[in-house]
């Protein structure tokens, strides 16, 4: 599947765009994962946004992958990434890896040398190790799923 990637900050995102955004990381985080949480978390306003939309575009376009690069000083010390999905239509294609590699292209654009944390579910931890983040700390609970917060070091 090809992927049309944009980068947005939250006061650029359209109506529909952030209406988009919110609709899948429900539809992953809250419905698929039965988790009920807080989404809208007053961080998102503090955070570059990668969306990744399906191409060719269908009649209308179609969000299939998203993240967030939140910027140093609001979560953690160093930026972070997180809310990091694929819409289930679109897995197993590879997304999930074009996905990060975008974050981390941008994350060394604009916060060259920086290190960078995520807060990722544990079971998901080799994934990240694929690109050199390391686990920091012991697994925790974080909204009924077993998390580990791993940190990649900048200049990598």
């Amino acid at each position: 599947m090809q992927v049309k990637w944009q980068w947005s900050r939250f006061d650029e995102l359209s109506t529909r765009e952030l209406y988009d955004v919110l609709k899948l990381r429900q539809a992953v985080f809250v419905v698929e994962q039965n988790c009920a949480y807080q989404d809208a978390d007053d961080v998102d306003q503090f955070a570059w946004h990668l969306l990744g939309w399906q191409e060719p575009a269908p009649p209308t376009r179609k969000l299939v992958a998203y993240l967030r690069l939140v910027f140093p000083g609001v979560k953690y010390p160093e930026p972070s990434i997180g809310r990091v999905l694929t819409a289930a239509s679109a897995r197993r294609q590879g997304l999930g890896k074009q996905l990060t590699r975008e974050a981390l292209i941008q994350a060394a654009s604009e916060y060259a040398g920086q290190s960078l944390r995520i807060s990722a579910q544990q079971h998901l931890a080799d994934f990240y190790k694929e690109f050199c983040f390391s686990i920091v700390s012991e697994p925790y609970d974080e909204d009924g799923i077993p998390h580990v917060e791993m940190l990649r070091m900048g200049d990598l």
